[in-house]
């Protein structure tokens, strides 16, 4: 197992059949602290989900699972993790965002954090 990675979940969300909910519990089961932000309330992976924009510290991957059109509302709050790297899932690549991020350093990546997590390149 690598080491444990802060993880934010931009979409959590409690429903099983969802992407962003097969991430969060394979990330917990993987050791990493994952931070679940969703749009309602609910509980996933045993962690409460959270509505609003909490400060976080040493946030190493934010995992997006909304799509673009939703982006817009992170775009500061993404900005002010300085994460040091986003992961954009099928159906959230956004290029705004992505400049955005490389513009300051971040790592950006269209990738599948489920794919990753199963072939050890998480």
């Amino acid at each position: 197992m690598s080491e444990s990675k802060k993880t934010v979940i931009i979409g959590a969300s409690d429903n099983s059949s969802r992407y962003s909910y097969i991430a969060a519990n394979r990330l917990v089961a993987h050791g990493h602290e994952v931070v679940p932000i969703g749009i309602k309330a609910g509980r996933v992976a045993g962690l409460d989900i959270i509505t609003d924009h909490p400060a976080l510290e040493q946030v190493d991957t934010i995992t997006m699972y909304i799509n673009p059109q939703r982006q817009p509302a992170y775009y500061s709050y993404i900005l002010s993790l300085q994460p040091k790297r986003v992961i954009f899932n099928p159906g959230t690549e956004n290029e705004e965002l992505e400049e955005m991020l490389q513009q300051q350093g971040i790592q950006t990546m269209e990738a599948c954090t489920l794919v990753m997590l199963s072939t050890g390149h998480f």
